[in-house]
């Protein structure tokens, strides 16, 4: 699967980003995918062109192109014990820079980037994300609630702007949750709110997973998970994207 090296203008300057799509010549429904806080490096390349073997274009910005090009930071090939206090101690800053504010505007951008792909079929798009992405693409959603029909986050603090943002949520939605980011009472929480919003949902914990499952390049990661991941993200792209 081809993946295109791109340049998506922003009102704070120019975001690198990457796309993943298949080249025939077609176009796709289109996806916005939110990198987790250590940003794009190879496995969100592999999990870009996963998504994009399925039939569509699916574009991964570097969230914090302000401090630079992707990688931000250099990682490790493999992300464990030993050297995650000094990953973090470089990443925690540029995910605290990345306010609000700051994801609106990016989004506003990646959207209208991504709609005016000559790839990328009519209609609308989804959005998903993964730790701090997942926030993202939470934002995105109930920002954008008529271009975004489908919103996916994999353990992601979805709940960070409080429960009245959901109100604004308008795409069918799929949240999956670690064992060690939310206790059985706060998902029982969080789904009675996404009810009273009115909310398309499903929302569940996956069973035996740490916060960051599935990233494979991370002591987090579960196999079994990253397929459970798989397996409600493409129904989901299934049955709400046009042109599929």
């Amino acid at each position: 699967m081809p993946i295109r090296t791109l340049h998506i203008p922003t009102p704070d300057g120019h975001a690198d980003a990457f796309a993943a799509f298949p080249d025939r010549g077609e176009q796709h429904p289109g996806v916005l995918m939110y990198a987790d806080g250590l940003g794009i490096r190879p496995v969100l390349r592999e999990m870009a062109q996963e998504l994009a073997a399925h039939g569509y274009y699916v574009l991964v910005p570097n969230l914090f192109y302000r401090h630079g090009p992707a990688p931000v930071i250099e990682l490790p090939e493999h992300i464990g014990e030993e050297t995650r206090p000094a990953v973090f101690a470089q990443v925690m800053p540029l995910i605290e820079a990345h306010t609000a504010e700051r994801a609106l505007r990016d989004a506003d951008a990646y959207l209208t980037f991504l709609t005016s792909r000559p790839e990328v079929s009519p209609g609308p798009v989804a959005v998903t994300g993964y730790c701090f992405g997942g926030l993202l693409a939470m934002r995105t959603a109930t920002a954008h609630p008529h271009q975004v029909a489908a919103l996916a986050a994999f353990h992601a603090p979805v709940t960070a702007d409080g429960p009245d943002s959901l109100a604004k949520l308008t795409a069918q939605v799929h949240l999956g949750h670690a064992e060690t980011d939310l206790t059985p009472e706060a998902l029982s929480e969080l789904n009675q709110a996404l009810d009273a919003a009115g909310v398309n949902y499903t929302s569940e914990i996956y069973p035996d997973t740490i916060h960051g499952f599935t990233m494979s390049d991370t002591d987090a990661f579960n196999p079994a998970a990253l397929q459970r991941h798989w397996d409600r993200l493409l129904p989901l792209l299934d049955r709400t994207l046009t042109n599929n």
